[in-house]
C-alpha cells in the first residue's frame, strides 16, 4: 500500500480539519468529518496517514468470550499486528460508546510498530495511560468494559462506516483538536495543496480583522484585499 508524496504529507500535517472540510465542501463532499470523536490527548502535529480498517458488528455471547484472545488470527488483534507502518488504524464500532475498542496494551503495540494513529468511533479503556503517550488516539471517550462486550470483530481493511462517514482503506486519515477528516486518496494531494493555500490567505484576513477591518471586502475578500494579499505573500516571501 504506498505512502504519501512528501509534499502532502508535510501539508496534511499543518492545515486545519476546519480547512479541509472547507476544501472538500467546495469539491461536493459534505459528510467527510467523523461525529462524536476527540484526541485523547495532546497533538503536536496533526495524525496524517492512509487508512487501515476494522469492522466491527454486535457482539453475541455464545461467541465473544475472553477465550477468543487465545488465538492469534482473532480479527481485533491480527488487525493491530497487520495495520502498516505510517498507516491509521481506523475502527467501526457502529457509534456504540458502551464498550472499548482498545486499551493501552494493544496502543502501545500499534506505536512500537510505527502505526500513524488510531481512530474509533467507540470508546477506549485506560484513558488515562493512554492520554499520556505520544501516539494518537481519537475516540468517543473512555469506557472501560472490554469490547467483547458489545463488539464482534469481523474483518479488515475493508470499507466501513465510522462515526456516520464512509472510510476505505487507502483513503486519508487527518486529525487535529477538533476532530478527524476522511479525505478521498484520489483528491487528496490537490486538497493539501489548495488547503495550504487557502490557510495562508487566512492568516493575512486574520491579520486585517484583529487589526479592526470589517467583515465586507474582507471576509471573503474582495478583489483589492485579493491584491493587498499577493504584495503581503511576496514580502514573506523575501529572504
Amino acid at each position: 500500500m504506498p505512502v504519501l508524496p512528501r509534499e502532502t504529507f508535510i501539508r496534511l500535517s499543518h492545515v486545519s480539519t476546519a480547512t479541509l472540510t472547507t476544501q472538500l465542501f467546495k469539491r461536493g463532499l459534505r459528510n467527510c468529518f467523523i461525529q462524536g470523536v476527540r484526541p485523547l490527548g495532546r497533538l503536536s502535529v496533526n495524525m496524517v496517514g492512509p487508512a487501515f480498517t476494522l469492522r466491527n458488528i454486535p457482539a453475541r455471547e455464545d461467541i465473544d468470550h475472553v477465550g477468543v484472545f487465545a488465538d492469534p488470527s482473532h480479527p481485533q488483534r491480527r488487525a493491530i499486528e497487520i495495520t502498516p507502518e505510517g498507516h491509521v488504524l481506523v475502527v467501526d464500532c457502529r457509534g456504540d460508546t458502551l464498550a472499548a475498542s482498545a486499551g493501552q496494551i494493544l496502543i502501545t503495540r500499534l506505536m512500537k510498530r510505527g502505526v500513524a494513529g488510531f481512530v474509533s468511533d467507540g470508546g477506549i479503556r485506560d484513558a488515562g495511560p493512554i492520554s499520556e503517550m505520544p501516539f494518537p488516539v481519537f475516540s468517543s471517550g473512555p469506557s472501560a468494559p472490554l469490547n467483547l462486550a458489545r463488539h464482534h470483530a469481523a474483518e479488515s481493511n475493508v470499507p466501513i462506516g465510522c462515526g456516520g462517514v464512509a472510510v476505505y482503506p487507502r483513503d486519508v486519515i487527518v486529525g487535529d483538536r477538533d476532530g478527524v477528516v476522511v479525505i478521498p486518496r484520489g483528491i487528496a494531494d490537490e486538497v493539501a495543496r489548495d488547503g495550504a493555500e487557502q490557510e495562508e490567505l487566512e492568516v493575512f484576513l486574520l491579520e486585517r480583522i484583529a487589526g479592526g477591518a470589517s467583515l465586507p471586502d474582507t471576509y471573503p475578500p474582495s478583489d483589492a484585499t485579493k491584491a493587498a494579499f499577493e504584495v503581503w505573500r511576496q514580502d514573506r516571501r523575501r529572504p
